[in-house]
């Protein structure tokens, strides 16, 4: 069995959902040939690097206007003409990247290779199996096409929203989305994961990331550890940012507080398991990987669109804490950790349902059934 996984070179949680899969059908079907392709690489190049580089500069400075574009995009009740001149252009680009690899499954775990995919269905080959893995706990509309063959989706109510907009319900599952199954369960105790990686010993532990590709407030989130009361300590993972990362050393050398600082680590399990708390913004693959690994969650500073929906979703199940501001952040350290140093951390009961650890497999498993010709 061949599987072709499309992803887009827009953070890394979407490829790191690829690879989670990817883990999970070699698993089952050890001689299963599995690759992730950026979608963007066929793509028009004006149209991806500003699509690719324009999103990150567009959050980061302006982020009203994307919050605006998509707001405006969720209303929409068609696609828009250069949206779909885009998916056909890459799609006829694909065609011999398809052709070379002649796979049984195509995977998208991107909303643009999905749109592309569903181009190639409808222009090229309507016979080949595609799937796309949603990898928010919300679903856009840019995901939504008729002729798709299968969906995975995080939650009940994004299978509600899939079917208000025509998805018959056999071609949907509420999978959860996918990550590393070592998220489910520490390979160590917790003494010996921090001392193996190297991480203060005493006090509660504050784990802050700023995501793979390094966006959030971590200065902020150092400071505010500072004003909480007790023995505190932290371990901060900045990811693929090499400018966060040394403002972010340096703020460290003013901090009087046990501190660890990291930069991009394949590796984030074990820093889970080895940590009390979660200090992060809320991407899919982050929040998702928290729930696997039972870490309580502090939400700051969400990137518009997806990131706020995560968090509008996450807060109301009462998965996750936000804290809008340094003094929220300072007021919910200060009423959390204590109450984590009484008692191992965990979910709250309503978030468990939320926790998929083994997502994976079972999005695994429906792309062997679209392989071998089933729904």
């Amino acid at each position: 069995m061949r599987v072709l996984f499309l992803s887009a070179r827009v953070g890394v949680g979407h490829t790191a959902a690829a690879q989670a899969v990817r883990m999970a059908l070699r698993a089952v079907d050890p001689p299963c040939e599995t690759e992730t392709v950026d979608s963007y690489r066929y793509a028009a190049s004006i149209f991806a690097k500003v699509v690719a580089d324009g999103y990150i500069g567009m959050v980061k400075t302006v982020p009203q206007l994307y919050r605006y574009i998509y707001e405006r995009a969720e209303r929409a009740e068609r696609i828009p003409a250069l949206r779909s001149w885009v998916n056909r252009y890459t799609a006829g680009n694909l065609r011999s990247l398809i052709a070379a690899r002649k796979p049984d499954v195509v995977v998208c775990t991107h909303a643009f290779p999905c749109g592309v995919m569903a181009e190639y269905k409808r222009t090229i080959d309507p016979k080949l199996p595609v799937m796309g893995i949603v990898t928010d706990f919300v679903v856009h509309p840019f995901w939504i096409y008729p002729n798709i063959d299968a969906y995975a989706v995080a939650t009940p109510e994004m299978e509600k929203a899939l079917l208000a907009r025509g998805v018959g319900s056999a071609r949907i599952l509420v999978s959860g989305i996918p990550v590393d199954p070592r998220f489910a369960q520490p390979r160590l105790p917790v003494e010996e994961l921090r001392r193996e990686l190297d991480l203060p010993m005493n006090g509660s532990l504050v784990l802050m990331m700023a995501g793979g590709i390094g966006i959030g407030p971590l200065e902020l989130m150092m400071r505010a550890l500072s004003r909480v009361k007790g023995q505190v300590a932290a371990a901060v993972i900045v990811g693929r940012n090499a400018r966060l990362e040394e403002r972010v050393r340096e703020t460290a050398q003013h901090l009087d507080y046990p501190l660890r600082v990291f930069g991009f680590v394949e590796n984030v399990y074990d820093f889970m398991h080895a940590s009390d708390v979660l200090v992060s913004k809320p991407g899919g693959l982050t929040s998702s990987e928290a729930l696997a690994a039972g870490l309580p969650m502090v939400l700051v500073n969400p990137l518009p669109g997806q990131e706020e929906r995560n968090t509008e979703f996450l807060v109301s199940r009462e998965a996750a804490i936000l804290a809008r501001s340094k003094g929220e952040l300072i007021r919910t350290l200060s009423d959390l950790l204590p109450a984590l140093s009484r008692r191992p951390a965990s979910l709250s009961s309503s978030a468990q349902p939320l926790r998929r650890p083994y997502a994976a497999a079972h999005i695994a498993d429906r792309i062997i059934r679209l392989a071998r010709g089933g729904a």
